[in-house]
C-alpha cells in the first residue's frame, strides 16, 4: 500500500454543463460557469479554482469541460496552465467525464493507488471557503485511508425537490473532528411529499455532487458495477500517455451517456459520507438568486440598476446596466426578468426550470442568440 505521505492529491472541477437554464445570460460559448452569478468580480469557475487553492496546489487542479469550451476557459485566465484544461472528446455525462479525468491523471502520475481525486463542480455557491477547505481535507483523508468512495452530504434546510439525497447510517467515527457516515442509499430528486418525509425522518442529506476517492478505489468499484467503463479508463490512460488522440477519442466515444450516480455510486459497495456544515447552494436556475443575493424590502433581487415600482418578489437582471438600457418592472410579482443586448426573458419564478425549453426552440429555429 502506498504511504499517505506519498499520495498525490488532484483536484477535478467539472465544468462541462451548458447552463441553459440561465439563458439569455448564458450562451453556448459562455455557459453558467463563465458567468459572474454569485460574485461581481469572479466567474463561478474562478470561484471554484480559488476554493481549492488552499487545499490542492494549482499545478494539480484540472478542469474537465467540453471541447468547445476549452479555448474560452483558457482565455478566462483562471490561474491554471492550458494543459490542465481537459477537454472531453464528446459529451458522455458525468461518468464519462470522471473516467476521462481518471485516465488523464493515470497518464500523468502513474500508479492509480497513489492518486486521490477531489471532484468538485464549477456551479456551486460556497461562501465559507475556510470551512469548505477543512471539510475537503477531511474527505481526502477518509478516501486515502481505505478503498471507499467518499461524498459530501449537505444538511438540508428545506424539503428541496431539485436535489438528490443521500441516506446515511449512524456515524462510524470522526476525522479531524468531522463525523464520517456509511452511506445506505442514494435517492433521486424526490417529489414534495417524499422530500418532506426525508426531512422529518432525519439521516438524509442533499447530494452535493462532490466526490473523493483514490483512482484505484474508483477503478475497483467501477470494475464490479460497470466493467466496460473500468477497462475503457485503463485503455484511455495508455492512449493519453502515448499522446494517441485518435485512439483516446475512439475509446471514449464507445462509452454510454450516463451519470456517475446511476452508473457507480448507487451500486458501489464501499461508500462513505462526510457531513458538510458550510453554507451551500447548487445555483441551478434563475430563482436561485433569491438565495444568493440580497433582496430589497419587497423581496426583489435587482441587478444592473432596473427600476421596480409596486413589484414584489421578482428577480430583475439588466446585463447592460442602466446607462445603456433602461429596464423597469411595474406592478408585477414572482417574475424573473432578464435583459441582455440581444434577448429578453420573462418567466414566473415557479417555471424557471423550464427556460431550457425556450433555448431548445431557439436552437431548432436556428436563432443566433443561443
Amino acid at each position: 500500500m502506498t504511504a499517505s505521505t506519498d499520495l498525490i492529491h488532484a483536484g477535478i472541477i467539472l465544468a462541462g454543463g451548458s447552463g441553459e437554464r440561465f439563458w439569455p445570460l448564458s450562451r453556448h460559448l459562455r455557459p453558467k460557469q463563465l458567468l459572474r452569478l454569485t460574485d461581481p468580480d469572479r466567474t463561478m469557475l474562478q470561484e471554484a479554482v480559488d476554493r481549492l487553492a488552499p487545499v490542492i496546489s494549482p499545478e494539480r487542479v484540472f478542469v474537465v469541460t467540453g471541447r468547445h469550451l476549452q479555448e474560452p476557459i483558457q482565455k478566462a485566465r483562471i490561474g491554471l496552465d492550458a494543459a490542465n484544461i481537459l477537454a472531453e472528446p464528446s459529451k458522455r455525462n458525468t461518468c464519462g467525464a470522471l473516467c476521462f479525468a481518471a485516465a488523464s491523471l493515470m497518464a500523468r502520475y502513474g500508479d492509480p493507488g497513489a492518486i486521490v481525486m477531489a471532484v468538485t463542480t464549477a456551479d456551486h455557491e460556497i461562501p465559507d471557503s475556510e470551512a469548505f477547505g477543512a471539510t475537503v481535507r477531511t474527505a481526502l483523508k477518509a478516501a486515502a485511508s481505505g478503498d471507499a468512495l467518499v461524498t459530501l452530504g449537505i444538511q438540508p434546510t428545506r424539503p428541496e425537490t431539485g436535489y438528490g439525497y443521500i441516506q446515511a447510517h449512524e456515524a462510524v467515527g470522526a476525522t479531524d473532528g468531522r463525523e464520517v457516515f456509511p452511506v445506505s442509499a442514494f435517492h433521486e430528486k424526490p417529489n414534495r411529499d417524499k422530500a418532506e418525509d426525508f426531512i422529518e425522518a432525519g439521516g438524509y442529506f442533499w447530494n452535493s455532487g462532490m466526490f473523493f476517492w483514490k483512482v484505484s478505489s474508483f477503478l475497483g468499484e467501477m470494475e464490479m458495477a460497470q466493467p466496460v467503463f473500468a477497462e475503457a479508463t485503463r485503455q484511455m490512460a495508455e492512449a493519453i500517455a502515448k499522446e494517441d488522440e485518435a485512439e483516446t477519442i475512439r475509446i471514449f466515444e464507445t462509452l454510454e451517456d450516463i451519470s456517475i450516480d446511476y452508473a457507480l455510486l448507487e451500486h458501489a459497495k464501499q461508500r462513505l459520507m462526510v457531513r458538510a456544515d458550510f453554507p451551500w447552494d447548487d445555483v441551478g436556475e434563475w430563482s436561485a438568486l433569491d438565495r444568493t443575493h440580497p433582496r430589497d424590502a419587497r423581496g426583489n433581487v435587482a441587478i444592473g440598476g432596473p427600476i421596480l415600482e409596486e413589484s414584489q418578489d421578482c428577480i430583475v437582471y439588466n446585463e447592460a446596466g442602466p446607462e445603456r438600457i433602461a429596464v423597469a418592472a411595474v406592478g408585477v410579482r414572482d417574475l424573473v426578468i432578464v435583459v441582455t443586448d440581444d434577448a429578453v426573458l420573462v418567466v414566473p419564478k415557479s417555471e424557471a426550470q423550464s427556460v431550457r425549453k425556450a433555448v431548445q426552440r431557439l436552437r431548432e429555429d436556428g436563432r443566433p442568440q443561443v
